[in-house]
């Protein structure tokens, strides 16, 4: 019942100030527009706007229906509200969650993924906030051409990290998509710009071939009985 209770004032509280999220980041350019006195013109605006929202329509479905699962509501909201999910937030409620030893889907998870999205975020606040101060002292360091490739591969290096973790859960699997998805950027290198969307092929696809080993293995272990 107290978890019921939870996850109402949850959605209550998330979606209001979803709401308000969606208004400010809507309403920004126009208040900036009306005290710059340049105020855009709508019909380029409306057309951007829908331009950018089909591209991004299938991702955004794809992310909620991906995403929620593992976050919970809580998390979700916080999340989706304070963005980069990608590459902080999914990353830090997978750990959490793994360090912990909790489920997806269980009042744990729930727990567990809300408080470590707010810790990211606050930490991503602090840090972008030490970011700004010291920006001018060390822009000589980050500049530094020794440093570039770093700064280009943190994503990667990132991910790679995490992911082998689950990868050498099942090696084969894991091998299979990843050269059928590395071959299929190479040669077609537009859908670089779409990973998001080609979540959904590779996903279908591990699946399809983990329910073919589990299928030989309990065939296996049968016809060893």
């Amino acid at each position: 019942m107290d978890n019921e209770k939870y996850i109402k004032g949850t959605h209550r509280l998330g979606r209001i100030f979803t709401c308000i999220v969606l208004v400010l980041l809507l309403l920004a350019p126009f208040i900036i527009g009306l005290y710059l006195k340049a105020m855009p013109n709508m019909p380029a605006v409306i057309k951007g706007f829908l331009s950018v929202g089909i591209v991004y329509l299938v991702s955004g479905i794809v992310e909620y229906l991906i995403y929620v699962p593992m976050l919970g509501a809580g998390g979700s909201y916080l999340a989706f509200i304070t963005g980069n999910l990608i590459n902080m937030k999914i990353p830090c409620a997978i750990n959490a969650r793994d360090i912990v030893g909790v489920k997806s889907g269980t009042p744990e998870n729930e727990i567990v993924a809300t408080l470590s999205i707010a810790t990211s975020s606050l930490v991503t606040i602090l840090v972008l906030a030490l970011g700004v101060l010291l920006m001018i002292p060390l822009q000589p360091v980050l500049q530094s051409p020794a440093l570039q490739p770093a700064f280009e591969n943190v994503v990667p290096a990132l991910f790679g990290a995490m992911a082998y973790k689950y990868y050498r859960q099942s090696k084969l699997v894991s091998l299979l998509v990843l050269t059928l998805m590395t071959l299929l950027f190479c040669f077609v290198p537009s859908l670089i710009g779409s990973t998001s969307m080609m979540v959904i092929p590779s996903g279908a696809l591990a699946i399809a071939l983990s329910y073919v080993a589990f299928k030989k293995k309990m065939k296996a272990a049968k016809e060893a009985e």
